[in-house]
């Protein structure tokens, strides 16, 4: 355990006033001078994850599994309300991250900020709790984050002058444009003051002076995807099963260190907003495809590496009381350091050849001098082959032997006791062994020390029994585990003389560390070079696996021929592609096409399809362009929600007037079937409404429905397509039934399938009585509705002379054409005019 003794938290319990609780129910509770590990009910449990942390590369999905970030919330008051203010740290990873942004009242910023964070712990000041007088921030905080601890901090603690001191005092020197960014910024910096001093007071320890880094993100940089959008498209969890890895961020994640993982995780949560900055990204995927030596040479060398952030974020902390533990972990610690910094002369050979921008870039931020001075100090202390190893006895010799004979007398002589006792040990069993003939072996755990192990048959052992000397006897299968009263005292001599051990060591390594604290910032970099490599290798080898295509970034979507990359990894077959093309002339479609006949999939797969480009991966297509989305909204999904007492269609109503609220120019907009939850009549009417309202807009909408009233929008609003997923109806070979066969084609116009709800419910196994009773009335009251809204010729003519100018700006902004080509296609765009009005004057021959 890195932190620290847990117990002398309370000691300074005292001088912070708080008090922790999972629910507002105890918030009324004066605040406590106990410490906030004892209050709450899971006030406890929120501590333990960060005792046993191991910096070692497990596999890169556990690593999501513990929460281990602290965020501090603050609104302002009065007339700032709607401005929050947010710092947040990683117990794992030493870096800070401020924010400060407007919200409207729905908070869907923080909201969606807080879900990325997925943290362990919020702190708020008291005074936004109170009993009675809760802010609507806290109280949507609280509704959306039950599971998590909360944590009411004294209003004094939020201090913005405090704020910036700590900045000034922990912000590592090439970090420290962050001041010009965040002076102005008080609910930022109050943020920062309450957390900082609470994560020291959690964690019985204080960060080195300048050694944190510090970073203030806007909400401008990135997309926004509220967080129902990310669960409805399953970006990093699977609604069904939250264990298993159908998801995008499954499908893309082949990263194989912690940080590569978390990297990849916060990209797909937040896509960027920048062209140049995904194309500097795809540039570097692209070279990794191409060059196989070169993808091979850098994922051997970054498998290589622990958790970079973990391992500063322990460097950059000096615990307020020395331990054995706290010894123990130094020098686990400095190993790894060892470690990492032996990998970064093979990160540059592998990088040494490379062309694209990015990756010379980080082949010229590893020439910095200070790795090779770190490492020099390291080896003059530290014998040349300590390294990190799996297996804790090994790892024990490791810690034993770190540093290098001659340095220090007394250790010399406590590693030679320990060498004797561990030979006395060997020497004791092998005795024990012939004197009772018995296979007995040495074995080792962490937690019982030396033991004896035997691989024997009950029937082996004299009266089927061990004989009586022996202890602590556990058996499994055939194996049994046991010591006896001599081998204890002497591990306890082990122990002891292990512990002298440790402390010179420590001794040591406290020194060495003191003379490179100030070269350890630039593992930061390294960090950050590691995590985003490992993130575009893991891009490449997914486009490895699938024919995916590099996109293009325009003001156009235009995907050809695409398809939905998760169900890509679950399906036996490859699944059927389909085409998507949506322009600032044709920017609403609308999807029509029988239950089952995949709309709701292929939706998805164009969200995803854009959340993929605009992280920098390839894209499952044949051909893909896509215009950059700020912000991407879904409403899927049709089930009630008994925790906020919403019905199915009250949580409908929620998401289109959120996506109404926010929805601008620039979004994305997903919405698979809306008006269900009511009357057929008040349904139409809504989605007729929120339709008109989206066409406004010139928000990229896909919106499938059952209603096809709706179609018939397009009559009025030439910016509507119509399109429809087809089906065949295929005869038994009894010749007396149809059946439906899916082709999960899209086409365009609407579908002309009638009452395919009848038909699905026949296949389902519903009574034919009933079914032929339901066909009788729906043909009653087809009758009464048959009167349709027609195109008039007029109607007909603006829209062919509206699609005609569309193309033309379009082909004047984008066109690659030779000039032969372009004559050729403006011809055809004329004949298609011409085709599509119903009839020709002389004057427009003109």
């Amino acid at each position: 355990s890195y932190f620290g003794d847990k117990s002398s938290c309370v000691e300074n319990a005292n001088t912070l006033n708080l008090t922790s609780s999972s629910s507002v129910r105890g918030l009324n509770s004066t605040s406590l001078g106990k410490t906030p590990l004892s209050s709450g009910r899971s006030g406890c449990r929120s501590h333990t994850p960060l005792m046993g942390y191991s910096v070692t590369s497990s596999s890169a999905v556990s690593a999501h599994t513990v929460a281990s970030v602290i965020v501090a919330v603050v609104e302002g008051r009065g007339l700032a309300r709607g401005e929050v203010g947010m710092a947040s740290i990683d117990l794992k990873n030493p870096e800070m991250i401020l924010s400060q942004f407007a919200d409207n009242t729905t908070y869907a910023k923080v909201i969606t900020k807080l879900k990325i964070l997925t943290p362990l712990e919020i702190i708020m000041s008291n005074t936004a709790c109170d009993a009675g007088n809760t802010t609507k921030l806290f109280s949507l905080i609280t509704e959306h984050f039950k599971n998590v601890t909360f944590t009411t901090v004294q209003r004094k603690y939020f201090n913005e002058t405090k704020g910036l001191e700590y900045i000034e005092q922990l912000c590592a020197s090439e970090f420290s444009t962050i001041f010009m960014e965040v002076q102005s910024k008080y609910y930022c910096l109050a943020a920062a003051a309450a957390l900082l001093k609470y994560v020291e007071f959690i964690q019985n320890a204080v960060y080195a002076p300048k050694s944190l880094k510090v970073r203030f993100q806007g909400s401008e940089k990135t997309a926004m995807i509220d967080s129902s959008s990310a669960q409805n498209l399953e970006l990093v969890i699977n609604n069904r099963d939250s264990r298993n890895g159908h998801t995008l961020l499954g499908v893309l994640n082949y990263t194989k260190t912690p940080g590569g993982s978390r990297r990849l995780r916060s990209n797909i949560l937040e896509p960027l907003v920048d062209a140049e900055t995904i194309n500097t990204r795809l540039d570097c995927v692209q070279e990794l495809l191409q060059d196989e030596e070169l993808f091979f040479g850098l994922q051997a060398v970054i498998s290589k590496f622990l958790d970079t952030e973990q391992l500063l974020s322990v460097l950059v902390q000096i615990p307020k009381q020395d331990t054995v533990k706290t010894a123990e972990s130094k020098i686990t610690n400095l190993i790894y350091l060892k470690h990492t910094l032996e990998l970064v002369e093979p990160l540059k050979a592998a990088l040494r050849s490379c062309n694209t921008q990015l990756l010379k870039a980080y082949y010229n931020s590893l020439e910095d001098a200070r790795f090779g001075i770190m490492l020099e100090k390291i080896t003059t202390v530290i014998n040349d082959d300590t390294r990190y190893t799996k297996g804790c006895l090994s790892m024990r010799t490791q810690k034993c032997y770190a540093v290098k004979p001659n340095i220090s007398e007394f250790l010399d002589i406590a590693r030679r006791t320990y060498t004797e006792i561990v030979d006395d040990i060997a020497g004791m069993i092998t005795q024990l062994a012939e004197k009772y003939s018995l296979p007995m072996k040495t074995s080792f755990s962490s937690a019982r020390g030396f033991f004896i192990q035997m691989n024997a048959d009950c029937s082996a052992l004299p009266n089927g029994q061990l004989p009586s000397e022996f202890t602590k006897i556990t058996k499994m299968k055939n194996t049994y585990s046991f010591t006896s009263a001599d081998l204890i005292k002497m591990n306890e001599r082990c122990q002891e003389s292990l512990r002298e051990i440790y402390h010179m060591t420590y001794l040591i390594v406290c020194k060495l560390l003191n003379e490179i604290y100030e070269h350890i910032h630039c593992l930061y970099k390294l960090s950050d070079i590691v995590s985003m490599l490992d993130m575009l290798l893991s891009f490449a080898h997914a486009c490895t696996l699938s024919d995916y295509v590099r996109p293009e970034f325009t003001d156009t979507l235009a995907i050809k021929q695409g398809w939905h990359p998760i169900l890509e990894k679950i399906a036996v077959e490859k699944p059927v592609s389909n085409n998507t093309y949506l322009t600032e002339g044709n920017n609403f479609v609308i999807i029509t096409g029988p239950n089952m006949s995949g709309k709701s999939t292929y939706l998805k797969q164009v969200a995803l399809c854009q959340i993929m480009a605009q992280i920098g991966s390839y894209v499952p297509a044949e051909y893909c362009s896509f215009r950059i989305a700020e912000q991407i909204f879904t409403r899927i999904g049709m089930d009630d929600d008994i925790e906020t007492n919403a019905s199915t269609f009250m949580k409908e109503m929620k998401e289109i007037t959120y996506i109404i609220q926010n929805a601008n120019d620039k979004s994305l907009i997903i919405i698979d079937e809306l008006g269900r939850g009511t009357s057929a009549e008040e349904g139409i009417g809504i989605c007729y409404a929120a339709c008109e309202y989206l066409l406004n807009l010139k928000a990229f909408t896909l919106f499938a429905t059952h209603f096809l009233e709706l179609c018939h929008i397009d009559a009025l609003y030439p910016n509507v397509e119509n399109y429809h997923f087809e089906v065949q109806h295929v005869r038994s070979s009894a010749g007396n039934k149809e059946k439906i066969a899916y082709t999960y084609t899209l086409s365009k116009g609407y579908t002309e399938e009638k009452n395919y709800g009848l038909k699905a419910a026949e296949v389902s196994s519903l009574p034919s009585a009933i079914i032929l009773d339901a066909k009788e009335i729906t043909n009653h009251i087809a009758k009464q509705i048959l009167h349709r809204q027609k195109s008039t010729p007029e109607m007909m003519k603006q829209r062919a002379a509206y699609q005609l100018v569309m193309r033309l700006v379009q082909t004047a902004r984008n066109s690659r054409l030779d000039p032969d080509s372009l004559r050729v296609y403006l011809k055809a765009l004329k004949k298609k005019y011409e085709a599509s009005c119903p009839t020709h004057g002389k004057n427009d021959e003109q």
